[in-house]
């Protein structure tokens, strides 16, 4: 009987995923072969056409997004399925479609996880959790909070990236003290799925959490800064942004501690002799060893030259993903890692993020993503102000949880800020509520490493994770508009300005 009903259970699980398998494909049909869309046209006057390969470019995303929630196949091959449909059906060149997939971003992440690996062969990892949970004692509110509160904290001085590929095995080994053996709980849900969500929390609140930040501002300063008729009223310097994010970013992640507490809930609210049984491992550790000094130094370089390249300008030519990627050289020169350890490396998450990078750049090469954003901010454009920013806001919302970041930023910031004068809103306040948005894609895993990152603790599905992240969204929108509303206007940030034209 019990055998019967499991059998029935697969076959419905299968049923389920051959349901949105041919979901997928059919939107990708119905999208590529549909006669040509008409023109968006922004408040100027300018058109911008959808071609062929734009249209395409939009099946593709929808096809990608439906497989990647539904977990129809891995996810990494769903990602090789965004090049190889960009090949096949001439959307771009398979030279551009599949260059993608080494971008420096998908080889920062490589670079990044092999320091998280690391610090768990080394056994660093085990050292850190025990030292932890000495602090945080044994209530596991408390080991939420304590996670929760260093991944924030160290998403201010180096990327949210490395920050969760650094912590995600010192939860894998706090969890293990759990005593659930590896199977998903509640606990092990928020553990990682809440410092996927906090990574990104953190990172808004200093330029060296994630690339977004330099790139928003590049913005701004191109289109805004040029003429203060064009509504720019502050020059946004790296402690300004910091200044206006720091108090959203920390209250995001108090209000996530306490989301976890609420819909993740741990089933022991308590893990009796957990401190006693920390200090003690913690003790037969002993002393630091080559391997574990060796490694921390050279992490610690990392991070700190990461660090000065934006504030030094002679190491202004220095790429980060260089840098992060000498760690992994000097890992196998040192003879830390082998040839096992490469073999190990979850290259499952890896082509995640590599497929997300290049329906990303498809998006963009193509004008789709360009076409997306001038639609739908042009329903603002006759909009009161503060529905303008929550609409902006939720455009970057969305389309940061398909595509990087940086791409969301760079397609709807500059049509924003042309449009935001004629309303009557001010600059500043379009670029940080875009900021905020796009440093947090609660909803789907290509939406950020991090995401990427906590899926392979194997705690919760895509599915789940976009369950969470709905109202998790929903949430962050709340949060920008009494930013919006209160918080930055009694901090000074203007938030109107008189309407231009």
């Amino acid at each position: 009987m019990s055998t019967k009903n499991i059998d029935t259970e697969k076959s419905k699980y299968s049923m389920g995923k051959l349901m949105a398998m041919f979901t997928g494909i059919i939107l990708f049909a119905v999208v590529y072969y549909s006669p040509p869309w008409p023109d968006a046209i922004d408040p100027m006057g300018e058109h911008f056409i959808l071609s062929k390969e734009a249209k395409g470019a939009l099946a593709v995303f929808l096809l990608a997004g439906t497989w990647w929630v539904f977990e129809v196949l891995p996810i990494g091959i769903t990602s090789i399925t965004i090049g190889v449909l960009q090949a096949l059906f001439l959307i771009r060149p398979p030279k551009e479609a599949f260059k993608d997939f080494m971008d420096p971003s998908v080889l920062f992440i490589f670079g990044s996880m092999m320091i998280g690996m690391v610090f768990t062969k080394t056994g660093l990892t085990k050292r850190l959790a025990y030292k932890m949970l000495m602090i945080v004692g044994e209530k596991t509110s408390m080991i939420y909070l304590g996670c929760f509160v260093v991944t924030a904290a160290l998403t201010h001085v180096m990327a949210h990236t490395a920050v969760a590929a650094t912590i995600y095995p010192l939860l894998i080994s706090i969890y293990a003290m759990y005593g659930a053996d590896d199977k998903p709980t509640k606990f092990g849900k928020g553990l990682f799925i809440g410092m996927a969500y906090v990574a990104g929390a953190g990172s808004i609140v200093t330029l060296l959490g994630a690339a977004r930040g330099a790139v928003a501002l590049g913005f701004y300063n191109d289109i805004m800064v040029e003429g203060i008729k064009s509504g720019a009223n502050m020059d946004i310097s790296f402690f300004t942004l910091t200044k206006y994010m720091a108090p959203i970013g920390w209250l995001m992640t108090f209000l996530l501690w306490g989301f976890m507490m609420v819909f993740l809930k741990p089933e022991k609210s308590t893990i009796p002799g957990l401190r006693e049984k920390a200090t003690r491992l913690n003790s037969e550790m002993g002393p630091l060893t080559r391997n574990e000094l060796l490694a921390a130094m050279i992490v610690l370089a990392v991070i700190v030259t990461m660090s000065l390249i934006s504030f030094v300008p002679a190491l202004k030519t220095l790429d980060k993903t260089a840098v992060i990627l000498l760690s992994t050289i000097l890992f196998f020169v040192f003879k830390i890692m082998d040839l096992d350890d490469l073999e190990n490396v979850p290259w499952n998450i890896i082509l995640l993020f590599a497929g997300a990078m290049s329906i990303g750049f498809c998006l963009w090469q193509t004008g789709a993503a360009k076409w997306l954003a001038v639609n739908w901010l042009v329903m603002f454009q006759n909009a009161p102000g503060f529905v303008f920013i929550m609409g902006i806001t939720f455009f970057v919302l969305v389309m940061t949880n398909f595509i990087m970041n940086v791409a969301a930023i760079a397609i709807s910031l500059p049509v924003a800020l042309v449009i935001a004068p004629y309303l009557g809103v001010a600059a500043e306040v379009i670029l940080f509520a875009s900021l905020v948005a796009a440093g947090m894609p609660f909803i789907l895993l290509v939406g950020a490493a991090p995401n990427a990152i906590a899926y392979d603790s194997k705690q919760f599905t895509p599915g789940e994770f976009f369950m969470y992240g709905v109202p998790a969204s929903i949430m962050l929108m709340i949060v920008v508009g009494i930013a919006v509303l209160i918080i930055w206007p009694l901090m000074g940030m203007p938030v109107s300005v008189a309407p231009a034209g």
